[in-house]
């Protein structure tokens, strides 16, 4: 099974969140996973694709979504709300989130 996500063809959107951790879980796993739960059963949600963090730290997600309003829901869901000021007060020391709109999409599999 891939785990790149399924996405429709173009256009859509994609969510681009990359981040630098601080030192220690401090409960960020278990809320990692339930937020790509919880996002998988947003309205408009499209599939997600994470990275394992480098030797730096540096981890990447990319979550893919139908339409801004579907992105917009998301971000205002009140347990996602929590995860991202815990984010910002305990488990980041920085990071950057991109809204970009797929107009063009390829896939090769062997």
């Amino acid at each position: 099974m891939s785990k790149m996500a399924q996405t429709p063809q173009p256009p859509y959107y994609a969510v681009i969140f990359t981040s630098e951790r601080t030192e220690g879980d401090r409960g960020y796993g278990t809320m990692a996973d339930k937020m790509v739960e919880l996002a998988s059963a947003q309205p408009g949600f499209l599939g997600v694709e994470s990275s394992s963090r480098d030797e730096d730290g540096l981890g990447i997600t990319v979550s893919y979504w139908e339409s801004l309003d579907a992105i917009k829901n998301w971000k205002e869901h009140s347990l996602h709300r929590v995860a991202q000021d815990t984010g910002k007060s305990t488990w980041y020391s920085r990071y950057r989130l991109r809204v970009c709109k797929v107009e063009r999409d390829s896939f090769f599999e062997m």
